[in-house]
């Protein structure tokens, strides 16, 4: 039987080609960002909040920023919110702040959909739902640690922060409003979660440092 050498050799380059793809498909999961090297496996990401478009008169015009930072896909995210615009009066209401599913601000906050939830639980099991927040001489200056991640499918990198107007139930509400979103009110302010150099994380952390030495 007579071999035809060129067809064999395409067909020997192809198998080669699929058999690659086939590997960096079933790898996907563990391929890194770039960013991940530059800064020895830590992540840095930055949302810059500003107050949703469609809000009526007397609500608090809220700006700031939430900043995250995790070091190595296995370890807990911080999330560092430096948020102004809040009422001065002398017994704040708490707010609730979430992850939401869509960083699309096509339409202001409403278009940021419901909360990020990839698991599908009620709330507030959903790796976003921050809790509620008290504002002090109109600010909110907090650190905590999530639930969510900046690494692999589950990322929330491209997905928005909202911080909302009223306190988050925590799903004890006894509606379905309580299991979806804590029924914490309207979209106040909100942000698109972006990747970030180390930089804003380690200025506003210096300054929230700062802050609570001097408080």
């Amino acid at each position: 039987m007579r071999i035809n050498r060129s067809s064999s050799g395409v067909q020997t380059a192809l198998l080669v080609l699929l058999a690659s793809c086939q590997c960096i498909s079933a790898n996907s999961d563990t391929l890194l960002p770039p960013e991940v090297s530059q800064y020895n496996g830590t992540l840095y990401a930055v949302c810059k909040v500003r107050p949703s478009t469609s809000l009526p008169e007397g609500l608090p015009k809220v700006y700031g920023q939430v900043l995250f930072k995790q070091d190595q896909s296995e370890g807990k995210l911080q999330v560092l919110l430096r948020l102004n615009g809040f009422s001065t009066e002398d017994a704040p209401e708490p707010r609730a702040v979430h992850i939401h599913q869509y960083g699309d601000l096509s339409q202001g906050c409403d278009s940021t959909g419901g909360h990020y939830n990839p698991f599908g639980v009620n709330h507030p099991k959903h790796p976003g739902d921050f809790g509620n927040f008290i504002s002090r001489e109109g600010r909110i200056n907090e650190l905590i640690e999530s639930k969510a991640t900046l690494f692999g499918g589950l990322s929330a990198l491209g997905r928005a922060v909202v911080i909302h107007e009223k306190r988050d139930d925590l799903g004890l509400g006894g509606d379905i409003g309580s299991l979806l979103n804590g029924n914490a009110g309207r979209r106040l302010a909100c942000c698109v979660i972006g990747m970030s150099s180390s930089s804003p994380w380690n200025m506003q952390n210096e300054r929230f440092a700062r802050q609570l030495r001097r408080n």
